[in-house]
């Protein structure tokens, strides 16, 4: 109920009732919260509630991922590149298979891929501790978690937020969800390290796959209809094709390629790289939670800015501090105190890029098919995780240093900064009708 109050501001006064169910206002376009009569129980603060949940578990397990490639590398005798290229792979997997995750939420609804989803992820977790080899590492932590994270992850889950709240609070509500998130980061990361230190690597592992079947029950308050579906006559194609020819989408997935690959080489390299210069696994894991934490201002601060300011200017910003604070903390000495203010700049724009991204998605091309083409924009994200992933490992291997690919991401975070300058905001005007809101 704590959680439900919480976001319960961002949802008063928005309800009419609508043959038996409760439904917002029809230029609000969004889904059924369940049937009236007292009994109800799927309201909009609810359904953010348990999506910040479902976020939390889902992302926050995977941030946790980078702590283990020190142990494992080194009791199984892998280079880092077979750890780091299965992580790739996961992130390759997962955006992939989001857009049709995606697809089948808007079209089915949500709960039955996220059930889905939790399932797959356990999987995975469960059988990484099985994989001895770098193949088996790829199908358990790279495809079968992967997948878990494409039904569990952003698409889905925002998909059905985008759609639960009034447009002029659409901003603010994704970047609260967003944060919960970023909350997964800094609670599991602290978490996942203490069983790595007491209990080993491999019964980690089995924790953190219960842990991820907690996503299972959650999904139940994301089941609804999706109403919008009827708000238009636009097709699934007309809409794919309608974005893919739109420069702004195309400027908008090359962008958050960039936060892909930088976001995914932090995550997994971070922790090894700050062992290699002399500190301990413990600064690592404290300077990931850092930007967990960190990002649980700047998700929620980045969804109140992009409700009253443009969303691809504020983008640019976010790339352009990250430039900066990528480039200050490569080129200064490094000590604890440098790394707790790269970790603190970085938490601030991590995942800052989420709500706005998806609000500009659903301010330009409607509610309609939000999860679809989200989800399709943030396979530009999972290519550039991917990358980022792989290539850190690749050029440590090569070179036996990180320091080319921290130079990469502060070249790539000005291109990304001027990607997102030429967008056009303005809402496309198709066969929908209604209202898409903005």
């Amino acid at each position: 109920m704590a959680a439900e109050t919480a976001v319960s501001s961002l949802c008063d006064n928005n309800f009419i009732p609508v043959s038996g169910d409760w439904r917002w206002r029809a230029e609000d376009c969004i889904i059924d919260s369940g049937k009236t009569g007292g009994s109800g129980w799927r309201t909009p603060a609810m359904i953010m509630a348990c999506g910040c949940l479902v976020l939390m578990l889902s992302l926050g397990t995977r941030q946790s991922f980078g702590l283990f490639l020190p142990p494992m590398t080194f009791d199984l005798a892998w280079t880092r590149e077979t750890f780091a290229f299965a992580i790739a792979l996961q992130n390759l997997v997962w955006g992939v298979g989001q857009p049709f995750a995606g697809a089948i939420a808007d079209k089915f609804g949500a709960a039955r891929v996220i059930v889905a989803g939790g399932a797959c992820y356990a999987l995975g977790l469960t059988l990484m501790t099985y994989s001895t080899t770098g193949l088996a590492f790829d199908i358990s932590a790279g495809i079968l978690v992967g997948l878990g994270l494409s039904g569990s992850g952003f698409g889905v889950v925002m998909g059905v937020v985008g759609r639960s709240v009034p447009a002029k609070k659409r901003s603010a509500a994704l970047g609260l969800v967003g944060a919960g998130g970023s909350f997964g980061q800094f609670a599991l990361l602290p978490y996942g390290q203490t069983l790595i230190t007491h209990f080993g690597w491999l019964n980690a592992l089995l924790v953190l796959a219960a842990t991820s079947l907690l996503i299972i029950p959650l999904a139940a308050a994301l089941a609804g209809k999706n109403t919008a579906a009827h708000a238009s006559d636009q097709s699934l194609t007309a809409a794919i094709h309608e974005a893919a020819t739109h420069k702004g989408f195309r400027y908008l997935t090359a962008s958050f390629l960039v936060c892909g690959f930088q976001t995914a080489f932090i995550m997994v390299h971070l922790p090894a790289y700050l062992v290699d210069k002399g500190l301990s696994p413990v600064e690592g894991m404290t300077a990931l939670a850092l930007i967990g934490f960190f990002n649980i201002i700047g998700s929620y601060g980045s969804g109140l800015l992009g409700g009253h300011y443009s969303k691809k200017n504020l983008l640019a910003w976010i790339y352009g501090i990250r430039a900066v604070a990528i480039a200050l903390f490569i080129a200064l000495p490094l000590s604890a105190i440098a790394v707790w203010g790269f970790a603190i700049a970085m938490g601030l724009t991590w995942l800052g890029t989420v709500p706005l991204t998806n609000g500009l998605v659903a301010h330009i091309f409607g509610v309609k098919y939000l999860s679809t083409l989200f989800s399709i924009a943030f396979l530009g994200h999972q290519i550039g995780s991917f990358l980022g992933a792989w290539y850190g490992g690749f050029m440590f291997d090569l070179t036996g240093s990180y320091t080319t690919v921290w130079i990469f991401c502060v070249v790539l975070s000005v291109v990304a900064a001027a990607l997102c300058v030429p967008i056009d905001e303005r809402e496309v005007v198709t066969l929908r009708v209604g209202g898409s809101g903005a």
